[in-house]
């Protein structure tokens, strides 16, 4: 069945210009449904609508937009199993992952907006001035495939919470959970125009809404190039750019902690979802002096981790998005060869007893240089790399020598010494001991890992203009 139309003001419709983009799933490597491919004109005509109702649905009463948040967060349930299948079809995510974290996370963040939007205060008054904060507008969200209902819920959810209306355009890797959504908000009751969802690819449908002037804020999540040229094509309007691009995430294990256990732990973590997650920890930076016994504890784990048919229940890792993801992630493990790293396990090609599909052997190097290209580029796929280090300064020093800064670990068994290291990272957030945050807790990064915090009260804000009332307390 092909999915052919867009949401409108309302209502499914048809592209100004009739075009289509095969989505294929990635297990099997075949068309599995059609989207259209937008235009400037279907994003024009999308914008109008959102214009239109961003009138009258910012004036709704914090009351009044709870009780719709409340509405999708029952109706929710009844659309997870479908937006869960749909996850698993087109971007190979297992269908217990899909249905455990990546649909799941989609009710975290309405139960997280919820919780934020009934704690915020709008308006108070400090000092001799009313201070008060207004939705910001229309707002442009363009979403990734990797972890796309987090993403769409993430942005959607708040913006809805804030009294915004919106322009969504998902990945055309992953299209069809984001349309479920559309579906799913429509039942719920949002306001015709309020929600949009324009299909398309990025240099075309991104572009045209990171240009128009009828857009007053763009939602970015995806790679650090492209929130460059949503950034590039936004400043003629000086809209205000929300980013969460890509990382490399070090992992600094420390001389007191069980190291088994830690790279074990790290390297099932890092390999979830195949690799595919902005923030995994994958540059694994352990003691020279226990360098041996954790490449033999990470070639264990690695070798532990089944690959298969994502359609399967069990824990293991299905393929990666598609053949761009799955041709550069082979070059980037053979030049991880090339360039002198020692491959503990795994490598190039695919596992031997999957012949088909976009699977990715879990691969470890050892002996890496920070300076190699496995050490500096974003993998995106099953592949860790170990780099030694003889002091926490030489550890601190390795793990902030990069471009990104999203996230970043620490394993110890000594609490105040790993927080004392945590301090030092330059990264949005620093999970310690692998304990990552919840939906309430602020996620984006430094450098050029982004802009902005989602999440909990942190992703109301970034939805919201603060105004300053002045004069109101003369007299």
């Amino acid at each position: 069945m092909d999915h052919l139309k867009f949401f409108i003001d309302g209502a499914w419709v048809d592209p100004v210009t009739p075009a289509t983009i095969d989505v294929i799933n990635p297990a099997t490597e075949e068309v599995f449904t059609r989207i259209s491919a937008g235009s400037p004109e279907d994003v024009d005509r999308a914008v109008v609508a959102a214009r239109r109702a961003f009138t009258s649905y910012s004036a709704w009463s914090v009351q009044q937009r709870l009780e719709l948040l409340e509405k999708i967060r029952v109706l929710y349930k009844d659309y997870f199993d479908d937006i869960a299948q749909a996850i698993s079809d087109e971007m190979g995510a297992p269908i217990d992952l899909a249905r455990g974290s990546q649909a799941k996370l989609g009710a975290g963040h309405i139960k997280s907006a919820i919780k934020a939007l009934l704690n915020f205060k709008f308006e108070s008054i400090e000092e001799d001035m009313i201070l008060r904060y207004e939705p910001i507008g229309v707002c442009g969200m363009i979403t990734p495939w990797n972890w796309p209902m987090n993403q769409v819920a993430v942005k959607v959810i708040p913006a809805l919470a804030a009294g915004c209306s919106m322009l969504l355009k998902p990945s055309e890797e992953s299209p069809l959970d984001a349309m479920i959504v559309a579906e799913m908000l429509h039942q719920a009751g949002v306001p015709a125009g309020v929600f949009n969802l324009v299909n398309g690819f990025g240099p075309v449908v991104g572009e045209a809404m990171s240009r128009h002037p009828g857009i007053d804020m763009m939602s970015f999540t995806g790679s650090t190039r492209g929130g460059i040229a949503v950034a590039r094509a936004a400043a003629d309007t000086v809209k205000r750019v929300g980013q969460e691009l890509g990382g490399k995430s070090p992992n600094i294990i420390l001389k007191d902690a069980d190291i088994a256990a830690a790279v074990t732990e790290g390297v099932h973590y890092m390999m979830g979802n195949s690799g595919q997650s902005c923030n995994a920890p994958t540059r694994m930076l352990v003691p020279n002096s226990m360098l041996d016994q954790a490449v033999e504890a990470a070639k264990a784990a690695a070798e532990s981790i089944g690959v298969d048919d994502p359609s399967k229940h069990g824990d293991h890792i299905g393929p990666v998005v598609n053949k761009t993801q799955f041709d550069k992630i082979q070059a980037l493990i053979q030049q991880g060869i090339d360039e002198g790293a020692t491959l503990v396990t795994g490598g190039t090609g695919r596992p031997e007893h999957l012949p088909k599909g976009y699977y990715v052997k879990p691969t470890v190097f050892a002996n890496v240089d920070n300076s190699m290209t496995i050490a500096r580029e974003e993998i995106f796929g099953p592949v860790l790399v170990i780099i030694g280090y003889d002091s926490e300064d030489e550890a601190v020093e390795i793990a902030n020598d990069t471009a990104y800064g999203l996230s970043a670990y620490v394993c110890s068994t000594e609490m105040e010494r790993a927080k004392a290291v945590a301090r030092r990272l330059r990264a949005g957030q620093v999970a310690i001991n692998y304990l990552g945050g919840g939906t309430d807790t602020p996620f984006g990064g430094y450098k050029q890992s982004g802009n902005g915090r989602e999440k909990g009260r942190w992703g109301l804000e970034e939805f919201l203009e603060l105004k300053a009332i002045t004069g109101s307390m003369a007299g």
